[in-house]
């Protein structure tokens, strides 16, 4: 069959043919027909089956036949992620450069300016991924009332990334009579419940899994002891330089686990660079551009930004996880050995990637070989005996006996020295120094308070003896009165001297009072 026999235009025909494709793909002849004759379709297709080319050569044959309203797209398209979207751009492009069928593209990191002066003029395809798509709509940019035709392209990526319910709001907006193109390579309960809801009567079409790879890409598999960072970054250096690589796409799992190889390659002087869903658009769409043009030699990407990818001439694909999903093992070597190419494949396995790694091997059917280096890996283990001479034996064991004897003296030594309890009796003889030291720390307090309490008894002795010296210093001092003078007088003043409650009384006394007799003085 060729694309002839689908029932396509003769314009869109001339771009195919000029794209160098003679036959169509299972799915692109199966899906086609059933697109031209307006009908649902369900396609259940892996990424590279050439299902991008299903939904986007019909589409372009019914779109000639119309012209789009400002801010009301005649058809929508939404993928997972920005690489796969504008991988669709370029195929609309590409096939109806003979239409003339307006189209923007709505992904994340650019500016609103430019989407938003193209929404206003008009677009027949709109390309979009939901997260801006749903910006435009709240900003009050975008209707969508005018949608003929909606295509949802990798709904189980969607499904993994969360956008299940942003795609479920999207399908309320679009009219009820839509025509809808539902793409997926799974079909778990929650894209089956929606398929229920939004798909009215659909024709499935369903491509069998790509079991086997291409016959151009050797690959092989380097084991490691232990999943260590080090280790498997050591590993992934030793493959970069003992291999014959022109360029090279390194798949991690995660996000984190991109920027850190990549940083630790550029670390290492190595020329690397890393691409994901978080990084700015700008920034992803210049790294592409620079490996292709070949100012970067290494691409460390993750799964899903990878997904929609098509760098002809790669020449390495290393992994440096074990995918989870075994049938990402496929779409991921699938980027070398393109278009008659030799390519390599290189996978880094730990002991803790045996289950993902005999999941890979079943879905190939057959295990992966050893890379050359890693054959020659067990020879450390044969290392039985480390003692070539068999004379000085008994001179080892004088001096290890000796050397025991030493060890066991210390013991003994450090346990004296630091023992603590005071329950403990091993032997008669540690003993003494115990009683004698609880001696001397009841000796100790019982001294203190003897000289503490000397102080104190000294001033109580001293304190009578005191007046008494005072008294007979002031008989030296002062001359001895004769009885007849007046003694009345001069004991008058002691006794004023003394009395302290006199005091409080003059703070009661008015300024209109008189003045107390005792403060009066006598001539």
């Amino acid at each position: 069959m060729n694309f002839e026999e689908l029932g396509l235009g003769p314009k869109t025909l001339k771009a195919v043919t000029e794209s160098g494709y003679t036959e169509p793909t299972p799915i692109q002849a199966n899906a086609i027909p059933h697109v031209l004759a307006a009908r649902d379709v369900l396609g259940i297709a892996q990424t590279g089956t050439g299902k991008t080319a299903s939904f986007t050569l019909p589409m372009i044959d019914i779109l000639s036949r119309g012209r789009a309203k400002a801010r009301m797209p005649r058809s929508l398209i939404l993928e997972p992620t920005r690489e796969l979207a504008a991988q669709v751009a370029e195929n609309f492009d590409k096939y109806g450069k003979y239409h003339k069928l307006s189209m923007a593209l709505l992904i994340g990191g650019v500016a609103f300016g430019e989407q938003n002066r193209k929404l206003t003029q008009g677009v027949d395809v709109l390309i979009a991924t939901p997260g801006r798509l749903l910006d435009h709509v709240e900003r009050g940019n975008l209707l969508m009332n005018g949608v003929q035709l909606l295509v949802v392209d990798e709904a189980d990526r969607m499904l993994d990334m969360g956008f299940i319910p942003d795609i479920e709001r999207i399908f309320k907006m679009t009219p009820f009579t839509r025509q809808t193109l539902f793409f997926s390579a799974t079909m778990p309960s929650e894209i089956q419940r929606i398929v229920d809801t939004f798909l009215h009567n659909p024709v499935r079409v369903e491509v069998a899994r790509p079991t086997e790879t291409a016959s151009t890409v050797t690959q092989s598999l380097v084991k490691l002891d232990r999943n260590d960072a080090r280790t498997k970054h050591a590993a992934l250096c030793k493959i970069i330089d003992h291999e014959d690589l022109r360029n090279a796409i390194i798949f991690c799992n995660r996000k984190r686990d991109v920027d850190r190889v990549a940083a630790a390659l550029k670390k290492a002087r190595y020329s690397a660079s890393p691409i994901h869903g978080d990084l700015p658009q700008s920034v992803r769409t210049a790294t592409l551009e620079k490996f292709k043009a070949g100012e970067v030699k290494l691409l460390i990407a993750s799964d899903v930004a990878a997904r929609g990818l098509d760098i002809p001439d790669v020449s390495h694909v290393l992994n440096y996880d074990v995918p989870i999903h075994p049938e990402d093992y496929i779409h991921r070597i699938g980027r070398t050995g393109r278009a008659g190419r030799k390519g390599c494949a290189i996978t880094i396995a730990t002991p803790i990637d045996a289950k993902a790694l005999s999941a890979v091997q079943n879905l190939i059917g057959r295990d992966l070989s050893l890379a050359a280096g890693e054959q020659q890996q067990p020879a450390p283990d044969t290392k039985p005996a480390p003692a070539p001479a068999p004379a000085p034996a008994p001179v080892t064991e004088t001096e290890t006996k000796t050397e025991t004897e030493v060890k066991s003296s210390r013991p003994t030594r450090r346990r004296t020295r630091t023992r603590k309890p005071k329950n403990e009796t091993v032997s008669a003889e540690p003993e003494a120094p115990a009683v004698e030291d609880i001696q001397e720390k009841t000796d100790r307090p019982a001294r203190r308070k003897t000289r503490v309490r000397k102080p104190k008894s000294e001033p109580q002795e001293a304190a009578p003896a005191t007046p008494a010296a005072r008294v007979e210093q002031e008989k030296v001092t002062k001359p001895d009165t004769p009885k007849s003078s007046k003694p009345d007088n001069v004991a008058k003043p002691q006794k004023q001297s003394h009395k302290p409650k006199p005091v409080p009384q003059q703070r009661k006394v008015g300024f209109g009072d008189s003045m107390p007799d005792f403060f009066k003085r006598e001539d």
